[in-house]
């Protein structure tokens, strides 16, 4: 595995980056060869750096297109493109979006820029977060802060600053007449699929939710978010993206997953997949062909969306009372394993919990735990070579998961109060679902003699030294630890604080033994909680993202003091907790949360992208972007997607094509994962987006 890890020079070495060849320019020219366009990009103040040009075409089977930012100079180079016709054009904070000029591979183009006339002009383009800021927040029942973190619940699903939010379109007048803009917005958050859920947040906010009608109706007034962002710099400039459309206009692709996070070499130039939950489909796109397709998930479920029977909550402006999210499989979380196949969470089967999980069973899981409520979704996989969908019945609930670098190559995913794996090499060997999986609970060795006995103490029940105690926990996100195969969850919720360790031992469920940990309460007066994604890097060092409030945290068990006892209960290991704090644009009246929300966090541990081993990377939602943290320097790299505008990540996933070819070899994996894609810029019809990142050693590397 380490001769997969590579510095940053190996990376680069890869290419030949004498001026001339890296595609210096010579004087005002660029050099590029035959699949790249490039050229300068000026405007009426001059050479115009760190700005986007966007290449697009839908000559290919699906729409594709690729963005790279100008130089110092105004210089830009479009490598790797297709040979086909495209469309391009130029857009950056300071600018409105420039004409679209046709272009073709090898072909040198300088492109004109054009300065906005005014700041409200420039804010068009500027990331939702900005727009959001504008909100206040009036004094009410709520404090500030408990205002912002439920604003926030929103980004869970989309962006709340964006075209489709902070204006209203003139679809949403289709709902009626209304008397007050305060009256519209109680009924455009009931729209749509997901009414209940947004109308749920909506009334939370009691009096207080009547800042979004003074907020809309202040833009619509003319207001505009006077703090700029800043142009990227430096490293930033060296970012490649490129996109493929997948999916269809109603599409909530999940995530997407193109390899083994345990070695990002399986799979090399292979499809790359994603789950669409509302149409029983997984997903895939050929990179190398720029072909897509689908496959169906089977679920003997009944199929169901946000509603039972998939209906709308309330009529929706977009799609009236279309069942645009009914299915029955519901497929979610994917995963590339060792053989390149495509795992995922899905339904399928109904309510039918297997015998083997229930009290009463002989399976040795549910003797010491038994799992008697219905598991919400089981497991499915599929195999590109047979092109064949298996189903794997799970008496625990699957979701979000990760490989272990394990003799059984097994699958761990988490639910609440309970972690469950599946051994793939079992299942391959046996085909028999019960053979295959484990799970069990997390009980705290309170007595402290390194073994958990029963009985234990219950959640609800006070600590007793002389047992042992069992814990209520939240794993809304699971990571395996590489380094000594230990399984750690982390939650989901705007009070949760939780990081929760599961050791599995030698023989399950009788030698597992479980610790929680949790950060300070507050970093300088910030408020730590509202948990969200975890990873583990190659040192076994634990990184969570804190949706809610805005930080980033390593935690090093090595440095723990107490590990178990009855003291170990939380709070009793501070010195294992490094926390950095993202700064941003912030909601007004009395909070300091940023207007965005760091939804996950993955850790790139092979250097794939190019900063490092072990970088974290997380990605807020309203930013139009992935940060990636250097823990060298605890500063935050932004990987921006500024077209089409409303990028929303819930994963990234790394993958090495081709070891030699630097750079070009390498590739972060991504995806716009809106629920309501229709708020994306374009509108109604737009697609979901299959996302790559690269980093080069310089904006004008071909």
């Amino acid at each position: 595995m380490m001769a997969l890890v590579a510095s940053m020079a190996e990376i680069i070495g890869g290419i030949n980056v004498r001026p001339a060849d890296a595609g210096q320019a010579r004087g005002n020219a660029v050099i590029i060869d035959s699949d790249s366009i490039g050229g300068v990009v000026t405007s009426s103040k001059g050479p115009e750096p760190g700005v986007w040009v966007i290449a697009e075409t839908s000559d290919l089977p699906t729409k594709f297109i690729k963005i790279v930012m100008t130089d110092d100079q105004g210089r830009y180079v479009l490598p790797d493109l297709p040979k086909v016709s495209y469309k391009l054009f130029v857009r950056g904070y300071g600018l409105v979006d420039s004409e679209r000029i046709s272009a073709k591979p090898g072909q040198q183009l300088n492109l004109k820029a054009v300065v906005a006339p005014d700041g409200r002009a420039a804010a068009q383009v500027y990331p939702a977060e900005y727009w959001l800021s504008l909100v206040k927040i009036p004094a009410g029942d709520l404090s500030p802060t408990d205002v912002a973190l439920a604003v926030k619940n929103c980004l869970q699903c989309h962006q709340l600053g964006d075209k489709a939010t902070r204006e209203v379109p003139d679809a949403t007048m289709k709902l009626g007449t209304f008397k007050s803009s305060a009256d519209l917005w109680n009924r455009r958050v009931r729209s749509g699929p997901a009414g209940e859920f947004m109308n749920g947040v909506f009334e939370s906010l009691g009096a207080q939710s009547k800042m979004f009608a003074d907020w809309t109706d202040r833009i619509a007034a003319g207001e505009y978010p006077t703090q700029a962002p800043p142009r990227p710099t430096g490293i930033e400039r060296n970012v490649v993206v490129t996109m493929w459309d997948w999916g269809g206009p109603t599409s909530y692709m999940h995530d997407a997953a193109a390899s083994d996070t345990r070695n990002p070499m399986v799979n090399a130039n292979g499809l790359v997949f994603g789950p669409s939950q509302y149409d029983n489909e997984l997903d895939w796109v050929d990179p190398i062909e720029g072909t897509t397709g689908r496959v169906n998930i089977p679920s003997s479920a009944t199929p169901s969306g946000w509603t039972p029977t998939g209906e709308m909550f309330a009529t929706s402006p977009f799609w009236d009372n279309e069942k645009i999210w009914l299915s029955a499989a519901q497929p979610r979380s994917s995963a590339v394993d060792q053989q390149g196949r495509a795992w995922i969470a899905a339904k399928i089967r109904g309510s039918e919990q297997p015998a083997f999980c229930k009290t009463g069973s002989t399976n040795k899981f549910a003797r010491y735990f038994p799992m008697d409520k219905p598991s919400g979704k089981q497991v499915a996989f599929y195999d590109p070579k047979s092109k064949k969908v298996a189903a794997i019945d799970t008496c625990f609930s699957a979701d979000h998961n990760q490989f272990a670098q394990d003799s059984g190559n097994s699958i761990f995913f988490g639910q609440s109060d309970v972690i469950g794996w599946i051994s793939s090499s079992t299942y391959d060997k046996t085909h028999n679902d019960e053979a295959a999986q484990g799970w069990g609970p997390v009980v705290l060795n309170t007595k402290g003699d390194g073994k958990i006995s029963k009985p234990w103490t219950e959640p609800d029940d006070p600590i007793d030294p002389t047992k042992d105690h069992r814990i209520h926990f939240p794993c809304y996100k699971i990571a395996v630890s590489p380094t000594d195969g230990s399984a750690w969850c982390s939650g989901i919720g705007p009070t949760s604080r939780k990081l929760v360790r599961l050791s599995l031992g030698s023989n399950p469920p009788e030698t597992m033994i479980g610790e929680v940990y949790e950060p300070p309460e507050t970093v300088n007066g910030v408020p730590l909680q509202s948990e969200g994604g975890v990873d583990v890097d190659s040192n076994g060092v634990v990184w969570q993202n804190w949706r809610g409030t805005d930080q980033v945290t390593s935690f090093d068990r090595r440095k723990c003091k107490v590990l178990n006892g009855p003291t170990a209960t939380g709070l009793h290991c501070p010195e294992g907790w490094t926390i950095y704090r993202k700064q941003g644009p912030s909601m007004q009246g009395g909070t300091v949360l940023n207007a965005n929300y760091l939804y996950l966090l993955d850790v790139d541990r092979h250097n794939v992208l190019g900063l490092g081993n072990d970088v974290p990377i997380t990605f807020p939602v309203n930013s139009d972007a992935l940060l990636a943290l250097d823990p060298r320097t605890g500063k935050f790299i932004s990987l921006h997607i500024p077209y089409p505008m409303g990028f929303l990540a819930r994963s990234v996933n790394a993958r090495i094509d081709d070891p030699k070819a630097g750079w070009k070899g390498r590739g972060l994996w991504s995806n716009y994962a809106n629920f309501g894609i229709w708020h994306v810029e374009g509108g109604k019809g737009v697609k979901p987006k299959l996302v790559k990142f690269q980093l080069r050693p310089d904006p004008l590397a071909k």
